[in-house]
Parts: structure tokens; C-alpha cells; sequence
């Protein structure tokens, strides 16, 4: 996948959740490509490799993590947004928090606990998050998904200080605009909210967005993040640990 970079990751075991579709299939895909055995754990199943399951559910997550005879590498592509437009917050209710925190941040957590024994027993290995840049930037398009993938950001570093002594490596991995499922379901939530004249077909919004908020102009690719996925899996990226890694066209600058 990397031109002249030998990646060495082929025979290595991954567990990818959120492996049905999507970014999280296109990373599944990435690391069978380098010639890893995957397993994919996901509600809906769209592949034989993929055992179907909630991430909310700690003895699913345990019981899955059980099936490994060995892992090397964690990821955790999984996300969804309340499905309304939550500008301002006060559009929401605050029960409409408590499933997307539920499944972004503690399906998150479950995973973690899951596997960090697996990974220490071996004393090597790596966990991945895929959050967001509207965990960054404190999106108001919908708070619920903005504040748990926040959340997750900051989980993701208190991980990696706990299971770096391990030599286990955590990171996140934040997307910006891709063509997927979670943003076509935003599109449709702010549409909602419109009057019938001012509604805009997803092409047209989603080109206008991209317009304002990247500054590269283009869509972001699920291709993109397996690339990305697969390097910080292998040992050229021994000494990254604890970051948040955006793939967004520019969308966050920090200065």
C-alpha cells in the first residue's frame, strides 16, 4: 500500500470493529491486503469475516476478544450521531445523548478492557480509535457526536500513558468529509430543518460544505485511512503513541 515501505505486517492477527462498511471495511480490506488475518465485529454482518454483535455490550465484546487465539492489533472504526441537527444544542433533548455516548464512547471503553490484557500478555500491539474532527472543533451540526468523540480523543491518550509501559501503542485516527452513511444521515437531519425551497440535494450541500470547511476542496477517501491505519500498526511507527491524526483536507488547523 506504501510505495517502497515495507510494512511487515503479514501473518499479524486484527480485530477491526465497524468492519461492514464504510471506513472501518476499507481498513479490514487494508490490513488483509498486507497479508494479516482479520476479523471483523459489527451489528450488521456484509462479509463472512465478520461476526455480528453490540459494541455496548461488554460480554460481546469479551466474548469475541475470546475467540482470538492471539491479537496483534485493535481498531475501532464505529460511530453514530443522534440523527437530528443539533443547532443549538437545545433542538436536542437530553436523551438524545445517551445512545450516541453509549455507543461512541463506552462501545469504545468496552473494546479497550477487552483486549488490553491480550495485548499485554504478548507485550506488543496497538489500539486504534477513528473519532472525528467534530471532536476537535466542537461541531454544533450535532453535539452528542461532537462531545463523544472528544471524549474519546482524551481516552485515547489516558490508554496510551496506561499501556505504553506494555509497549502498546494507542492512537486516534480523525476523519473530516467522507462519503459515508454518518454524513449523508447529517445532510438529511439539517434538510429536515429547512424550508422545501431551500433544500439542496446531498451532492449540492455536500459540495458547498466542502467548499467552506476544507481547504484542499475534495472529499476524503476510506481508502485514505487504511493507508493510514496500516502504517501506525507497523514498527515505523514504533514512537507514535498518544496522537490524533487528521486526514480532513485541512478542515482542523492547529496554530
Amino acid at each position: 500500500m506504501l510505495a517502497g515501505m515495507n510494512l511487515n505486517l503479514a501473518g499479524q492477527s486484527i480485530a477491526v470493529f465497524g468492519a461492514a462498511r464504510g471506513i472501518g471495511r476499507a481498513i479490514a480490506d487494508g490490513f488483509v491486503a498486507e497479508g494479516c488475518s482479520v476479523r471483523g465485529f459489527d451489528r450488521e454482518s456484509g462479509a463472512d469475516f465478520i461476526t455480528t454483535g453490540d459494541v455496548t455490550s461488554y460480554e460481546a465484546v469479551k466474548a469475541f476478544a475470546a475467540g482470538f487465539e492471539a491479537v496483534d492489533h485493535v481498531v475501532f472504526c464505529v460511530g453514530i450521531g443522534s440523527g437530528k441537527f443539533g443547532f443549538p444544542f437545545w433542538n436536542l433533548e437530553p436523551s438524545d445523548w445517551a445512545r450516541v455516548l453509549e455507543v461512541n464512547l463506552v462501545g469504545a471503553v468496552n473494546v479497550a478492557h477487552a483486549f488490553a490484557p491480550r495485548l499485554i500478555e504478548r507485550g506488543t500491539g496497538s489500539i486504534l480509535f477513528l473519532v472525528s474532527v467534530a471532536g476537535q472543533v466542537g461541531s454544533q451540526t450535532d453535539p452528542p457526536y461532537s462531545a463523544s468523540k472528544a471524549a474519546l480523543i482524551n481516552f485515547t491518550q489516558c490508554a496510551a500513558k496506561d499501556l505504553g509501559p506494555h509497549n502498546i501503542r494507542v492512537n486516534a485516527l480523525a476523519p473530516g468529509m467522507v462519503k459515508t452513511e454518518l454524513n449523508q444521515s447529517i445532510w438529511a437531519a439539517g434538510q429536515k430543518k429547512l424550508p422545501e425551497a431551500q433544500r439542496q440535494s446531498f451532492d449540492d450541500w455536500a459540495a458547498e460544505k466542502i467548499k467552506k470547511v476544507s481547504h484542499l476542496g475534495r472529499w476524503q477517501m476510506p481508502e485514505e485511512y487504511a493507508v493510514m491505519a496500516t502504517f501506525l500498526a507497523s514498527d515505523h511507527a514504533k514512537n507514535i503513541t498518544g496522537q490524533t491524526i487528521n486526514i480532513d483536507g485541512g478542515q482542523v488547523m492547529h496554530s
